[in-house]
């Protein structure tokens, strides 16, 4: 572990470690299968979690950290989901007012459960680290039951996860989540193409 914390260049000055930089290409890979619908998001996905771990827990981000955690379950689970439909896909659709409003009220009071652990656990950023990762667990929901608008929550996450990544030097994280927003917006409009509800 302590080897891919190892800086391998820098980027704007700062340092990039192997994990940054595997981080990066197995985030960019992951979306880009979600994208085109293809399962083997989950792998790569869950190979990004773990690279995520590592950069997140060493740049103190410990929300963020856990968060992957929390995705390699539920990338296990939407592994198994979209892996049992083999013979009918799971079909793209739109999330009813009920999932929207759960999915809504999970979401604000992870935030506020989380704030005050990161608080105390002397975290860089406790508000947005709380937000974005109950944002993130949100958005992941409803990308495993492959409803339209996790995309709309995936791209408000990359647009806060931007800039909170510059300010905690983690550049090329900041530049992979540049390239998200953009194929988050590719996804919403591809599967909004196909949404059959």
């Amino acid at each position: 572990m302590v080897v891919l914390t190892k800086t391998v260049f820098e980027l704007f000055g700062e340092p990039v470690s192997w994990a940054e930089l595997f981080g990066f290409i197995t985030g960019i890979a992951c979306v880009a299968l979600a994208v085109a619908q293809r399962i083997e998001t989950f792998p790569v996905g869950i190979a990004n979690n773990v690279f995520f771990v590592i950069l997140f827990t060493d740049a103190r981000l410990f929300a963020d950290a856990a968060l992957q955690i929390v995705f390699i379950v539920l990338g296990v689970m939407g592994w198994w989901v979209w892996a049992t439909r083999v013979r009918s896909p799971l079909a793209v659709t739109h999330a009813g007012p009920r999932l929207l409003v759960a999915t809504a009220l999970g979401v604000g009071v992870a935030t506020l459960i989380l704030i005050p652990i990161l608080r105390a656990a002397h975290g860089a950023a406790p508000g947005w680290d709380a937000a974005t990762t109950s944002m993130s667990l949100g958005a992941q929901l409803l990308l495993n039951l492959k409803r339209l608008e996790t995309w709309y929550v995936w791209i408000a996450v990359d647009v806060i996860y931007v800039p909170l990544y510059f300010s905690r030097d983690l550049n090329l994280t900041a530049l992979v989540y540049i390239v998200f927003l953009a194929l988050c917006v590719q996804g919403w409009r591809q599967w909004r193409t196909v949404v059959t509800a």
